[in-house]
Order: structure tokens, then C-alpha cells, then sequence
């Protein structure tokens, strides 16, 4: 909008509305190209803000030297002094406009999953900031001549044989930090779903190179509707940026109190010098942060109605999905009952494999027991799946499942860890995933036969070293005085003999130290895991209601019976967020008290 505010003052008749107008179509057409990616027009935004950058710093050398150049003795400090002596509390109020003139800084750290330290570093200490410098200094200069301009100044103090050339640049410009917003939005609702503090939401992959370029349609139109709504409304860029700077002081102070964390916790720095850190920077934030609580009034009430939405539900989201955790752990399935219940389970077990998605790393689910109950048959061979977020981008393919018996061997029940990364792609091929689950399920089986096969030759070593001395001992006279002392010697001779036997045993390991096609028990589970993907794979997955107990307070039977409720009917269900067909699923209902 403020781009194409610069048409007012250029075409006659182009009042506000058209203003408002124009922008609106601007933001349908660039929320509208989102579904598309912007990987076929990323390699223009470089050279378009290179360009962007270097008309900012160009026409503000031009007007700093044809106008005043005296303006660089603003570089003195007493000149603060003298601005607040002189203004007062006007001089505090206007700390909000100044902010302004550093927006976009406030992402520097939102770029690091982009871009190296390095790279910002140097982008921003010999591009932006020498750019802007000039910028500023040169429409200070076309101020002091013509001060009248200051509504329009940037505009204004372009020449007018590079107005339309500008304009355009311009344009381009803020489309490209419109966009930059836009993508950096669905990045934080991603990572915020893969921590569990955001509904579930369909995520589009819009390059099959670039895992970061991702597209989530719900908060794409409702980033489209927002923004045309408050355009609508507000009409002026005045109370827009009143708006942007109140959100932009509050990241930059979420930043601090965030980097003060880090400095004390994973940097381990000295004390004093991490409350040095959030004393000299946070000050200052807070003396800007206190001038644009002034204009909450004047448009700055918009980020903070967004924050408390969004907080809001990000919050209710999280507190439910613990509750339920918290309720499945409890009436989780004893192994009592499951070893009453014996090896088939109390009912028929027929070829197929079952994978049973829950929540528990530990522990049977109550689900389970529920689709017992309702099937009249089970799988020959079950895994629960339970996937996990961890805190890094990428988990490699070779690391996504850790493998764990559930029950004694003849069950063929097992624990099935899937970890991703917040930047993992969960949206994978079907058959992928279970061909990757069936490879590791098998590494798994080698590895844990030949580790009790291991285990097992040590101890029959350790037995025939035993039953060696003890044929010595009794081959021996003890009837002489002097045999009282063999017994110390003999320790001795036999810690050599078992030694000697202990290397001479270690190249030949015991017949149960075998591959796995040597191995009878180990080659028997591996082709009655071949027989159970034959028959192929079923999705069980557990289609709960969470609700409060009788006896909750009025507020927490709210949020969970209503909110939390909402917004699990409302966002993507499992089957879909794992691309699963609906011929291999098999839901049953169950109902949480939490």
C-alpha cells in the first residue's frame, strides 16, 4: 500500500480509494500465486532488492549532495540531548516513528534457517545498512530545503526523470517482502504443528528440491482475507505502520529474552555477561517499546488482537493434546493381561501387518484393547507406531525408527519410534514409509539375534571355563601339608587356563552365533514377517473425543468440550496427514476422560 500510495501525488484523481483498490488487487494476485511456490520466480528477488537497494542508496547520496549535506552533523550524540530537551515528551512519542525506520531487522533471526550468520552478517552491514543510511540522510536533506514534502518524502525527493523506474522497483520491492512474510508464516505454523502447539493443518510441498518451500492453503486465505480486510478499513499507511511497529519492538524483545536464555543455558556464558546482554539491549527496546504502546489506539491494537488469537489457540490446542496424553498413559494396557491373554491374543491372529498409531513411547495403548474387542480377528504381526518430533531439521533415513519387543517373541508385537524433524516431509508415499519400516524392522531382528546369540556364547564359555576348573580341582591329591597352599596357586593357573581358553574360543563363537540364514528361530520370525507383508499392511487408528470430567471446573469443561473440540473437528485428521488410502484404515471410536 505504501508503494502505490506513491501514485497520489503523480496521476490526478487518484484519490485513497483508488489507492485502496489497487493494493487489494496486488494482495489476491500474490496470496492467489502461492499454491504455485515461488522457487520459478525466486531467482529474481536477489538482483529486484540488489536493485532496490542500490536506487535507496544512490538517490540518497544524490539529494544529500545537492541539497544540504550539513545534515551529517546528526551523526553527534548531543544532539539527542538537545532533541529531547527541546521536545519533551513529543520527543518520546516520535521514538515510534523511528522505529520504522529499521523494519525488517527484526527477522535477521528468522533468516538463519535461510541463510548462514555469515551471509547476514555481511548483507546487512555493507548493503542494508549503508543503503538506508543514505537513504535517510539524503530525504533529511530534501527536508531541510523543502519541508512541506514531509508527508510524501520519499516519493517526493526521487527526481522526476526516475519516478516510474522507482515506482515500479518499489513495488517489486515490497511484493518481495510481502512474499518473504508470507513464507516465513507457513514456516512457523509447520514447526509450530511439528511441536504440537498448532492444529493440524495440510501442508503442499511446492519443490520437490527445496524442503522449505511449502504452502498451507487455510492460513494462506486467511492471511489474503486479514490483509484485505484491514487495508479495507484502515485506508492509510499511517495507521498500518503505527500497527507494524508495535509488533515489530515485541519480536525484538521476545528475541532478547529468547538469546538471554540461550547465552545462560546451552552457551553456558559467563552470568554477569548474559544479564549484561538483556540490560543494555532490552533497555533500549523498552524505552522504544513504551512510545508505540502510544499509538495502540491509532492502529497499533491489530498485532496485539492477532497475538492473543493466535495465542489463544495455539494454547488450548496444546493443553487438550496433553490432557489426552496424560489420560491415554494412565489407562494404558498392563503386560499382565496381555500374557493372560497369550500368545494369540484371545483371538484369531491371521497373515497382515498391523500398525496401531498412538501417542505412548511406552506401554500398550487402551485403543488397542478397544480394536480386540471390536475385531473379530488381528494381525499375525503388530507394530505401534508412535511418531515423535525432535528438535532438529532433518532426521536421516537410516535413524527414522528405533524397534523394541512389546511382549515375549511369539507375540511379534513391536514399539515403532518414527522420528522427524521439524523440516521433515511427512506427506511420503505410503509404500516408501513401509518399505523403510519393514527394512529396519528386519535390521532390528538380525541385530537383537545376534546380540542374545552373543550373549549366550559368552556365558557358555564362562561355564566351560568353570567346569575346566573344577575337573582340576578334582584330579588333584590334597592329602599332603603342603597341597594347603595349591588352591592359591591353582586360582592362578586357572585364570591362565581361562584366559587361554577365553582367546582360544573367541574366533569359534558357539552355533548360535550365525547369520540369519544359519539361524532357525531368527529365519522362521524373518519369513513370517515376509508371510505378513504379503498380506499386506492396515492402518488401526483411534478416533477419540476428548471430554472433561463431571466434576471440572466451568472453564476447563469449556475449553476442552467446546474449544479444544472445534478445533480437533476442524483440522486435518491423521489418515490424511499420512497420505494413507482409506481401503487400509480401520477406525474405532473411543472416548478420553481428561
Amino acid at each position: 500500500m505504501s508503494a502505490v500510495s506513491g501514485l497520489q501525488g503523480e496521476i490526478k484523481g487518484f484519490d485513497t480509494t483508488a489507492v485502496v483498490v489497487v493494493s487489494i488487487i496486488i494482495l489476491v494476485v500474490l496470496f492467489t500465486i502461492q499454491r504455485f511456490g515461488t522457487g520459478k520466480v525466486g531467482f529474481m528477488f536477489a538482483p529486484a532488492l540488489a536493485l532496490w537497494f542500490f536506487s535507496l542508496g544512490s538517490i540518497g547520496i544524490h539529494n544529500l549532495v545537492k541539497h544540504d549535506i550539513t545534515v551529517v552533523k546528526a551523526f553527534n550524540p548531543a544532539y539527542i540531548y538537545y532533541f529531547f530537551k527541546k521536545n519533551s515528551r513529543d520527543a518520546w512519542s516520535a521514538l515510534g516513528g523511528c522505529v520504522l525506520c529499521i523494519t525488517g531487522a527484526e527477522a535477521m533471526f528468522a533468516d538463519l534457517g535461510h541463510f548462514s550468520v555469515r551471509a547476514i552478517q555481511i548483507a546487512f552491514t555493507f548493503v542494508v545498512f549503508p543503503c538506508l543510511l543514505f537513504a535517510y540522510m539524503g530525504q533529511a536533506a530534501y527536508l531541510m530545503k523543502y519541508p512541506d514534502s514531509s508527508g510524501r518524502i520519499f516519493y517526493d525527493s526521487v527526481p522526476d526523470s526516475l519516478f516510474w523506474p522507482v515506482f515500479m522497483i518499489a513495488t517489486i520491492a515490497a511484493m518481495i517482502a510481502s512474499q518473504a512474510m508470507i513464507s516465513a508464516t507457513f514456516s512457523c505454523v509447520k514447526q509450530a504443528m511439528a511441536l504440537g502447539c498448532f492444529p493440524r493443518l495440510k501442508i503442499i510441498h511446492t519443490s520437490r528440491r527445496l524442503m522449505g518451500q511449502i504452502y498451507i492453503p487455510v492460513i494462506n486465505w486467511f492471511l489474503m482475507i486479514m490483509c484485505v480486510v484491514v487495508v479495507s478499513i484502515f485506508r492509510s499507511t499511517t495507521d498500518i505502520a503505527n500497527a507494524y511497529g508495535i509488533a515489530e519492538v515485541g519480536v525484538m524483545l521476545v528475541t532478547t529474552s529468547l538469546v538471554t536464555l540461550v547465552m545462560l543455558l546451552i552457551w553456558r556464558t559467563n552470568l554477569f555477561i548474559a544479564l549484561c546482554f538483556p540490560l543494555v539491549f532490552g533497555s533500549i527496546e523498552l524505552i522504544y517499546f513504551s512510545a508505540v504502546l502510544s499509538k495502540v489506539l491509532e492502529g497499533g491494537w491489530l498485532p496485539l488482537v492477532f497475538a492473543t488469537l493466535f495465542l489463544t489457540v495455539m494454547y488450548i490446542w496444546n493443553y487438550g493434546s496433553v490432557l489426552k496424553y496424560q489420560s491415554e498413559v494412565r489407562e494404558k494396557i498392563s503386560m499382565d493381561i496381555m500374557l493372560e491373554l497369550g500368545s494369540t491374543l484371545g483371538t484369531v491372529r491371521i497373515p497382515g501387518i498391523g500398525l496401531v498409531y498412538n501417542e505412548l513411547v511406552h506401554g500398550i495403548p487402551s485403543i488397542f484393547g478397544q480394536f480386540l474387542l471390536s475385531l473379530p480377528a488381528i494381525h499375525s504381526t503388530i507394530v505401534f507406531v508412535c511418531i515423535k518430533y525432535v528438535p532438529v531439521p532433518v532426521v536421516p533415513q537410516e535413524e527414522r525408527f528405533l524397534f523394541r519387543r512389546v511382549c515375549p517373541k511369539d507375540y511379534h508385537m513391536f514399539r515403532c519410534i518414527a522420528r522427524y524433524g521439524y523440516k521433515d516431509i511427512r506427506k511420503e508415499d505410503h509404500h516408501a514409509f513401509e518399505q523403510l519400516l519393514v527394512q529396519s524392522l528386519e535390521n532390528f531382528l538380525r541385530k537383537e539375534a545376534q546380540d542374545i546369540a552373543l550373549e549366550s556364547g559368552l556365558h557358555e564359555m564362562d561355564l566351560d571355563s568353570v567346569s575346566s576348573s573344577s575337573r582340576d580341582y578334582g584330579t588333584r591329591d590334597v592329602h599332603d601339608d603342603e597341597e594347603l597352599k595349591i588352591p592359591l596357586m591353582h586360582d592362578r593357573r586357572s585364570e591362565e587356563a581361562g584366559t587361554s581358553v577365553l582367546e582360544d574360543a573367541s574366533p569359534e563363537l558357539p552355533s548360535s552365533v550365525m547369520s540369519s540364514d544359519e539361524d532357525p528361530s531368527l529365519e522362521y520370525e524373518l519369513s513370517a514377517l515376509r508371510e505378513a507383508i504379503d498380506s499386506g499392511f492396515t492402518y488401526f487408528l483411534a478416533h477419540g473425543d476428548v471430554r472433561a470430567k463431571k466434576n471440572s471446573f466451568f472453564l476447563k469443561k469449556l475449553v476442552i468440550n467446546y474449544l479444544y473440540a472445534f478445533l480437533r473437528r476442524n483440522c486435518r485428521v491423521g489418515a490424511a496427514n499420512m497420505s494413507v488410502p482409506h481401503m487400509n484404515i480401520l477406525q474405532v471410536g473411543m472416548t478420553y476422560m481428561v
